[in-house]
């Protein structure tokens, strides 16, 4: 990886960085997670910057994800020291941005998945643009929604949460002020106009709240209304059947419902990992009911469970690798799921929990 994979800059008090890997994406690697975390607590001491802004090149994505096929091939190479690293650092950096002093603004300008979201959605302010396309797909290739799902996911309004980890199901800006994942909706050809003043407007701040609440006039001056949001028609829908006690409880609700979002619904699950759509299930409850360390800590246990296991490594294969869109999960089907093994993904790791500074 070049040092030009991850650009740094200090302008007029914003500290501006860049994931710049468009050609991929702007996927994330280990490498781009170990040069943003240090640069991210130099600029928390660091009283010429007052705010971080963070970004994605081209007019794609801001980050589709973490990098999983380097996932896979750290899997396929039996490399566990790799596999245990990745997401203990990439957990650490998600918390650095949720417990981050100073204003922290990210621009969700393109595909945001997986672990874009996990170095966006925690932040301070979540700019959504037209091109926003927001997702978190993981139970379709054998994974959970992690990077802080396990925190953020439960505390989105009504079901909606349980709903989006569940199906992976994908949500343009509308959606995503609707349901509070993004702060603001500015158009892609306003961003820039947008950071200038964020520049040219902190000069008045003293302090750390200060700064937020000029942070947030600025983005409120640049804010314009995205629309409707399609999932409020379904609104309803989702809080009724995605409130079952059970996954299985849902496809029943889903089936009464009977209607053609229902039925496509129930049928986007089926599709899913029946493991990781059991965790994700579990993964939610126990994430409303605990604080954000925790929650990572929870995520870093079922994170090595799944790196053991064979459904991450069959759902990379045939979605990304092979691209045969056929995985072969194991079990194959939700009733071959035990509840026991479901909690065994949640019990304490032989090597410890994750730790943090």
């Amino acid at each position: 990886m070049s040092e030009e994979d991850t650009l740094f800059e200090v302008k007029d008090g914003i500290g501006a960085i860049t994931l710049n890997r468009p050609k991929a994406m702007n996927a994330l690697t280990l490498a781009q997670v170990e040069k943003i975390d240090p640069q991210l607590r130099a600029w928390a001491e660091d009283d010429a910057v007052h705010c971080v802004v963070i970004q994605g090149t081209g007019e794609k994505a801001f980050c589709a994800g973490g990098d999983v096929v380097a996932l896979y091939k750290a899997g396929q190479a039996k490399d566990e020291s790799y596999l245990a690293t990745f997401y203990a650092e990439e957990y650490r950096l998600n918390r650095l941005m949720k417990m981050y002093p100073k204003p922290y603004v990210a621009l969700i300008d393109g595909v945001t998945m997986g672990g874009g979201v996990g170095v966006s959605v925690h932040g301070s302010h979540r700019v959504a643009s037209e091109r926003t396309l927001f997702a978190m797909p993981e139970t379709g290739i054998g994974m959970f929604p992690d990077v802080g799902g396990t925190y953020f996911l439960p505390r989105l309004p009504g079901k909606l949460g349980m709903y989006l980890g569940l199906t992976g199901a994908r949500l343009r800006a509308a959606d995503c002020y609707y349901t509070g994942i993004a702060t603001h909706y500015v158009p892609s050809n306003r961003l820039a106009d947008m950071v200038k003043a964020l520049g040219e407007a902190e000069t008045e701040a003293k302090t750390a709240d200060e700064m937020q609440q000029v942070v947030t006039a600025v983005l409120d001056m640049y804010h314009e209304e995205p629309g409707t949001a399609p999932l409020e028609k379904h609104r309803a829908q989702i809080d009724h059947c995605f409130a079952a006690d059970s996954v299985e409880g849902i496809l029943d609700r889903l089936a009464e419902d009977g209607s053609e979002w229902a039925t496509q619904t129930a049928e986007t699950i089926r599709q899913k990992s029946p493991t990781a759509t059991k965790v994700a299930f579990k993964q939610m409850q126990v994430g409303a009911q605990v604080d954000f360390d925790r929650a990572m800590q929870i995520e870093y246990r079922l994170s090595q469970r799944f790196m053991a296991g064979p459904d991450f490594f069959e759902g990379v294969r045939a979605l990304l690798v092979e691209k045969d869109n056929a995985p072969k999960w194991m079990p194959a089907d939700l009733e071959g799921v035990e509840e026991e093994a479901v909690d065994a993904y949640f019990a304490p790791l032989q090597q410890g929990d994750l730790t943090f500074d």
